[in-house]
């Protein structure tokens, strides 16, 4: 039996709930960890930026508009269909980050179970942050969380996967559509994620996944008019990058989640505040008796 040629895979763009080809038509080589060729990934311009933007736009109407339980219910199904496709993710885990099988498979375990851990909070939060608030007058003053809008998030460079969970699930989670910039040297767990998010219960747009540089696609990211926030964790410890983002950004008064000095330990609890960085809190006072 002769031996057969590896049927390689072009990864395309996740936009609007559809796999284009990057508009530039430009590709890039993905190498595992030791430096052997595994695939090839669509080079993200600033147009397909703008494009993902308009759909995530799009998408937000809608889905801030469910309810928080049904949210939740469709986290819950991206953990589930991730579970299915365990050993996909595995495989990419232990290419994309150099683990043995064992360590990626704790990974992979620890990302599910963040899924659900944040579909578990998506009708509570309100209840946490929210408040009825006492005031020296005939009126109720209640003061509640609403969603910020579309959000921006670069992703971590390391942690290919478990990193990447971690900074999407809490923006979709309350209400908010997102743009994500893939890590650009290990991006196979995020292209994996957008195939599960096309199977799986998420409206088009909700999440749109592009695969490039960030520090090529960030910039227009953080000018963009129509992006209410942006999270620059992906590039960590980059403190010119992050300044002229944080500048770039506060010319539309976006909301910036600034970068750390380094990758956080994303086994660590995480706390609320993932998702209360992209919360506006909306204050209405309503006349007792009315």
């Amino acid at each position: 039996m002769s031996d057969r040629i590896d049927v390689r895979k072009t990864y395309k763009l996740y936009i609007g709930g559809a796999f284009p080809r990057s508009e530039s038509a430009y590709s890039y080589e993905v190498k595992d960890s030791k430096g052997k060729f595994v695939a090839n990934a669509a080079l993200a311009s600033r147009k397909d930026a703008r494009d993902a933007v308009i759909a995530a736009r799009k998408a937000f109407g809608s889905w801030s508009g469910r309810t928080a339980y049904n949210r939740a219910q469709i986290l819950y199904r991206i953990a589930e269909v991730m579970e299915d496709r365990r050993p996909q993710f595995v495989q990419s885990v232990v290419q994309s980050e150099g683990l043995s099988p064992s360590k990626a498979d704790k990974v992979v375990d620890t990302a599910i179970d963040r899924l659900v851990w944040y579909a578990g909070w998506a009708d509570k939060i309100t209840q946490v942050i929210g408040n009825a608030n006492p005031v020296a007058g005939p009126f109720f003053n209640l003061s509640t969380p609403e969603p910020t809008g579309v959000v921006a998030v670069l992703a971590p460079q390391e942690s290919s996967l478990l990193g990447l969970i971690s900074v999407v699930a809490p923006v979709i989670v309350t209400g908010n559509t997102v743009v994500v910039v893939s890590s650009h040297d290990r991006p196979l767990p995020a292209v994996n994620l957008a195939e599960v998010l096309a199977t799986s219960d998420v409206p088009g747009g909700v999440v749109n996944i592009l695969t490039g540089s960030a520090a090529t696609i960030g910039p227009w990211l953080a000018a963009h008019m129509d992006v209410n926030a942006i999270d620059l964790t992906g590039i960590a410890g980059d403190t010119t990058l992050a300044t002229d983002l944080e500048v770039a950004a506060a010319d539309n008064l976006k909301r910036v989640r600034r970068a750390p000095a380094a990758e956080p330990d994303w086994t660590l609890d995480p706390g609320l505040e993932p998702m209360t960085a992209y919360l506006e809190i909306k204050t209405v006072w309503h006349p007792i008796g009315v």
